[in-house]
């Protein structure tokens, strides 16, 4: 039976897409290193040809990031500096969504707003701060006003004094915010923020989790180059969903919530494969990536996975 591109042995076809760049990323040992063979049996599974894994190889060499030893599948990568990147777990915002979904950061009615007002001459440190207000969770309400359900204000004025600008920015609290005659807090979550393209990364997301767990059920284990690409692909998966993700407090979103049950099933997969025994399969050092995630979830109580 054909496997279809880009998904872990007949997953859904519109698994989030992984860049072979992200997967060189994804393939970093602790060592540093990345086994060619090793790369290149995954990304035959994600339905990537050689001829794209050798020109990735050569821009990356070419770039600086990575030096290049002996040929084909026998050449070994080494990444000059950490390159895991894109698809690295936040835990302090990973760790602040479990507590969420059950419960133990329950919101306390009080909205958090950021009012600045850059003139063009600081066009960079503007763009800056917007970008890092949204990577925060918040939702712009008019030009030069964002708001959040979250208490952000420390890592936004850290932000601001790094980029010169704190004398412009205004933080202010309101537990009563109106905008547009709408004060309904529900409602005003729904306005400000995508929440159904949140939510349907979040099933995609959960979708993949749960054809993994049932592939790992299965009598005959996958093999190694198996459990590494579904790895890879729920690693990019959870972080195409939580990128966006301004997590909410529960009482301002829909119930039940996607992410709640899509974090759920990722936690537990992430165990399962752990009891898979990659690392046996697969044989030392592992993938860099594996023990970030392991470590990630070991720092989140069990009673909250």
């Amino acid at each position: 039976m054909s496997t279809p591109p880009n998904t872990p042995m007949g997953t859904q076809p519109d698994a989030v897409p992984i860049p072979t760049r992200l997967l060189v990323h994804a393939l970093v040992r602790e060592d540093s290193t990345v086994d060619a063979g090793e790369l290149y049996t995954v990304a035959g599974l994600l339905g990537m040809t050689d001829q794209q894994v050798r020109l990735c190889i050569k821009r990356l060499v070419a770039e600086g990031r990575f030096t290049h030893e002996g040929r084909g599948r026998k050449a070994l990568l080494r990444a000059v500096a950490d390159v895991t990147g894109s698809i690295t777990p936040d835990v302090a915002y990973v760790r602040h969504a479990y507590r969420q979904d059950h419960g133990l950061a329950a919101w306390d009615g009080v909205w958090h707003l950021f009012a600045f007002a850059i003139p063009e001459s600081s066009r960079t440190s503007r763009d800056a701060l917007r970008d890092t207000l949204r990577h925060l969770g918040a939702a712009p309400v008019q030009s030069g006003l964002y708001v959040s359900a979250n208490p952000i204000e420390e890592l936004v004025e850290a932000q601001a004094r790094h980029l010169d600008v704190a004398h412009t920015v205004t933080c202010l609290t309101s537990t009563d915010l109106r905008v547009g005659g709408c004060d309904d807090p529900h409602a005003l979550a729904a306005a400000l923020w995508p929440l159904d393209d949140i939510a349907a990364r979040h099933d995609r997301l959960a979708d993949l989790a749960r054809v993994c767990l049932d592939r790992l059920a299965q009598p005959d284990s996958p093999t190694g180059p198996e459990q590494l690409t579904m790895a890879i692909q729920l690693a990019a998966a959870f972080t195409h969903a939580m990128e966006p993700d301004p997590l909410l407090p529960p009482e301002l979103l829909p119930q039940p919530w996607p992410g709640t049950h899509a974090r759920r099933l990722t936690a537990a997969c992430w165990t399962a494969l752990a009891e898979a025994d990659i690392h046996a399969t697969t044989g030392p050092p592992v993938p860099r990536l594996f023990g970030q995630y392991e470590d990630l979830l070991a720092s989140i109580p069990e009673r909250l996975t």
